[in-house]
């Protein structure tokens, strides 16, 4: 039986939950209205779903947006998941007088505004010929400095005794890595999994810049190339956004536990 004095708490995180669902329920509604019904403000399901996917299919290339979605994300979050956890255990096992140094000298590299940094990569990326290419893409995206701060700090609770037992029985230091270190931190690699997928797929104006052929756009992009001209299909792009809102969720909620582990250092 509830306590009456956590009733007003159980009424606010009820009020709370409701506004926090509250869009993404209208986007299920308006991605099934058409778009007077949205205008209208229509917040019932409609019955006009497969006519926005089909005016989406018909408009825009959405087989192709998804594959490069995918293949821009997964290739991403592999790669840096791997770089940046193999920096954050050596900043923290291996000590040097210099090292401290090192790392506060790349931390600096979070106060830099991403915006400020566009047109210099764009010209080495063009002179490198790598624009409208997935190394051109997700090659900016695999090494961050929060990554490998979050990566040290989650290896500071990692066994210090476990590698000295090791080391005394003959395995390498990659062995140690990866024997010991990747499957001790499952959750520290599932929550900078989520953060790295979802900024990787939700990622618009990088791939705005590098990406100049069509044939190489992602699904953000997409959604905002349906955003033009005399009429806007509001329903049409609720189908578009729902498509590209269920690959994130349906990787947080699998992680989602992992994901909590992982953000507070969990060690198993």
């Amino acid at each position: 039986m509830i306590q009456r004095r956590l009733i007003p708490t159980y009424i606010f995180l009820t009020i709370f939950s409701i506004i926090s669902i509250f869009p993404f329920l209208w986007m299920i509604s308006a991605a099934t209205n058409n778009y007077i019904d949205i205008s209208k403000g229509r917040l019932m399901p409609g019955s006009f779903a497969a006519e926005n996917f089909r005016n989406l299919v018909a408009q825009q290339p959405l087989a192709r947006a998804m594959t490069n979605s995918f293949v821009y994300a997964i290739s991403v979050t592999i790669i840096c998941l791997f770089i940046c956890s193999l920096a954050g255990y050596g900043f923290e096992v291996y000590h040097d007088k210099w090292k401290d140094k090192l790392f506060s000298i790349l931390l600096l590299a979070m106060m830099i505004p991403q915006v400020a940094t566009m047109i210099p990569l764009f010209q080495m990326f063009s002179k490198a010929k790598l624009l409208n290419t997935t190394i051109g893409f997700f090659l900016p995206m695999i090494s961050t400095p929060f990554m490998i701060m979050m990566f040290r700090q989650n290896a500071r609770a990692f066994p210090v005794d476990i590698i000295e037992a090791a080391r005394l029985d003959g395995l390498t230091e990659i062995g140690i890595f990866f024997r010991m270190f990747f499957p001790t931190m499952r959750s520290t690699y599932a929550a900078a999994a989520v953060i790295t997928f979802m900024n990787a797929w939700n990622a618009y104006l990088w791939p705005k810049v590098i990406m100049t052929d069509g044939k190489s756009l992602n699904m953000v992009m997409l959604i905002a190339n349906t955003i033009g001209g005399y009429k806007i299909d509001y329903g049409m792009i609720m189908m578009g956004v729902l498509f590209c809102s269920i690959p994130t969720m349906i990787v947080f909620f699998v992680l989602q536990k992992q994901f909590a582990e992982g953000i507070t250092g969990a060690v198993k």
